[in-house]
């Protein structure tokens, strides 16, 4: 079955084009008796700062993407790139061709045309107008309590950090069509007992009706113990239930084989980690005292298996192999004068692939290979009937007056990870449950169970892979901040109204997550990445108000909640375009269904959520935060200059 991988960044929405708040710019002077061409230059003049600072302010959002390291730094690091070339792109056009069209295409509508387009754009104008009506009644209603919505503000910004607490995730579970199960039977089953049961594995599963076929096969890792099941479901639209759905169905039946688990896991496009496990998350333990590690690797995984987070939790420690150990009677063996050698000789003689001589036939040759009736190599009584010659008196001496034969229990194999022996427990999320929780978990269990510091432990894999993504999350979103504020402040050359335009990122932070938990949805890297395009959106709206309300106030001497004002209700209508249109883009990625949707959902949600409540609540707080920080700012200006005054009458 061919499988094609996509990008998770592909279906990603860039930001609203720069376009639409210079076409209508160019619109409200056209509206207001402006000759078209005349329009379209003082259009794009008036807003050539806002565009030239939201450009670089946005580019600045995904320099952190950029500079991430790690498995997101390498899926996303194009991604950022594109949209920051785009973001140029859009910026030049809407400054040079765009005010060009303009000036030459657009025509005011014919009052006297009765068609069916004029009469819906009249209706769609006339409600427009009412709602711009009432947001303006309600900005004045918000500018004369500025203390409520200075105290909304900062309700928000704590809404948004106990709201971070969100569970974390790696990567959505996605359904790539092909599920892979790793078979335990006992260590010591023989192989046509292992290809029995591996036999009725494969017909339970081939029974379901989303599977198209099933590869099953066993051994050699590294004894017939263990087989490998490949299970290639349906195509998408040609089955009802989603791979996890197919999984957990399977389970129940599969459970009524005795003596044979199955491990399963649906595959994943994006792996990450070269080890080869029975489930998709590994926690592996490592010590130098193998019997020690032997120990705790059972306590554990003993004690995770029951935890409702986790479930398929199994170890690759396969310690109870039934064993049988030649133990050599030094001093009778000395006594004969054979040595160690001469009976490793012997038992390779009678149970190995000695070849003695070599048969050559006109088209072929033979290797002739020394060997006991294969019908006495099945049980350690063939040991009985085998004979050491003695060096010293030329006689054949019984293996069984030289050795003795110990049965015991011992690991099929040790493995390593480094210079250590390890033991690795692979595990499954449970349903509805985040990796975030589960290694929390896992860490709390440990702690429960008294581990002994001389026992190492760590995830590996994707586990791992989540664990240093997890712990750059809140240094990636603090460092765009960090960064849109010294570009802004650059650009204003200001340290106040930067923290205005910053200020209206709580609410959409709240717009994100929020809706992130209502949906069952964790925070994984897609909802990091959709969190920071929604940045760059909320920051832009902020910007087209504040630009507009600075002019305001130096060049037409109004005063700051007059500039304000007049800055909210002009940038109304482009503010709202704007949202409108990256809300419709991001809209069928929250409602997405079909192959891939797990990666797309998630930034969908961040995105419309964030955008539907941040523009609730920044058309109201920004005006009174702006108005509140210019007060501040002129505060600590009268603070300097009183400082400086004394400073001088005290030198006089």
């Amino acid at each position: 079955m061919q499988r094609r991988y996509t990008d998770p960044a592909a279906h990603l929405p860039s930001p609203p084009h720069d376009a639409i708040v210079v076409i209508e710019n160019v619109m409200r002077h056209i509206e207001e008796g402006v000759p078209r061409m005349k329009a379209a230059l003082l259009g794009a003049m008036e807003l050539r700062f806002t565009i030239i600072s939201m450009t670089i302010s946005l580019i600045a959002v995904f320099i952190p993407i950029l500079l991430m390291g790690g498995i997101g730094g390498r899926l996303f690091r194009e991604f950022a790139m594109t949209v920051s070339a785009a973001i140029v792109m859009s910026a030049l056009v809407s400054l040079t061709v765009t005010p060009m069209l303009c000036g030459w295409l657009i025509r005011l509508p014919n009052p006297d045309s009765n068609g069916r387009m004029r009469k819906l754009e009249a209706r769609l104008e006339r409600g427009f107008i009412a709602v711009e009506g009432r947001y303006e009644r309600g900005l004045d209603w918000v500018l004369n309590r500025p203390k409520l919505m200075l105290g909304m503000t900062i309700a928000t910004i704590v809404a948004t950090g106990a709201l971070f607490a969100i569970p974390k995730g790696f990567f959505p579970q996605g359904d790539s069509g092909l599920i892979m199960g790793v078979a335990q039977a006992s260590p010591d089953i023989s192989p046509r007992a292992m290809s029995q049961k591996m036999l009725q594995l494969g017909h339970i599963i081939q029974a379901d009706p989303s599977v198209e076929n099933v590869y099953y096969w066993m051994g050699p890792n590294p004894t017939v113990s263990q087989g490998r099941v490949m299970i290639n479901l349906k195509a998408f639209s040609q089955r009802e239930d989603s791979a996890a759905l197919v999984l957990n169905r399977l389970k129940p039946q599969l459970a009524k084989v005795m003596g044979i688990s199955l491990s399963m896991q649906v595959r994943q496009d994006i792996q990450v980690g070269g080890r080869v496990s029975a489930a998709q998350y590994q926690y592996t333990l490592q010590d130098p005292d193998i019997n020690e590690l032997n120990h705790w690797a059972g306590v554990l995984t003993s004690k995770l298996s029951k935890l409702p987070q986790l479930v398929d939790v199994t170890s690759d420690q396969q310690a109870a192999a039934t064993s049988a150990t030649l133990v050599i009677d030094r001093s009778t063996v000395s006594r004969f004068g054979i040595t160690a050698q001469a009976i490793d000789d012997t038992l390779y003689d009678a149970f190995g692939q000695r070849q003695i001589a070599t048969l050559f036939t006109q088209l072929n040759q033979y290797h002739v290979v020394e060997e006991v009736v294969p019908s006495f190599q099945l049980t350690t009584g063939a040991l009985t009937h085998l004979y050491v010659r003695s060096p010293q008196t030329n006689e054949l001496v019984p293996l069984s007056t030289l050795a003795t034969i110990e049965n015991n229990v011992s690991p099929i194999s040790v493995n390593h990870q480094g210079l250590f022996p390890s033991v690795t427990i692979s595990f499954n999320l449970a349903p509805g449950e985040s990796l975030g929780n589960a290694v929390t978990t896992i860490h709390q269990a440990e702690v429960a169970a008294g581990k002994p510091d001389s026992l190492t432990d760590s995830f590996q894999g994707t586990a791992q892979a989540f664990q240093a993504s997890l712990a750059s999350e809140p240094y990636l979103i603090a460092a765009a901040l960090v960064v849109v504020y010294l570009i802004l402040g650059i650009l204003y050359e200001s340290a106040i109204h930067p923290l205005t335009i910053i200020s209206t990122l709580p609410s959409a932070g709240v717009g994100a997550l929020l809706p992130l938990m209502l949906c069952g949805q964790d925070l994984s890297i897609m909802g990091m990445i959709g969190i920071i395009l929604l940045i760059g959106i909320v920051k832009k709206n902020a910007i087209m108000m504040i630009d507009f309300a600075l002019v305001a106030e130096r060049e037409h001497g109004l005063s700051p909640r007059e500039a304000i004002r007049q800055a909210c209700v002009l940038r109304f209508r482009p503010i709202m375009m704007t949202t409108l249109a990256a809300l419709f883009g991001a809209l069928p990625l929250a409602l997405g269904h079909g192959a891939g949707a797990e990666l797309r959902v998630p930034p969908g949600i961040a995105i419309v959520g964030g955008l539907i409540v941040s523009q609730m609540l920044m058309l109201f707080t920004t005006p009174v935060v702006h108005l509140w920080f210019d007060r501040l700012s002129h505060w600590l200006a009268k603070q300097s200059a009183q400082g400086t005054v004394t400073e001088r009458e005290s030198v006089g």
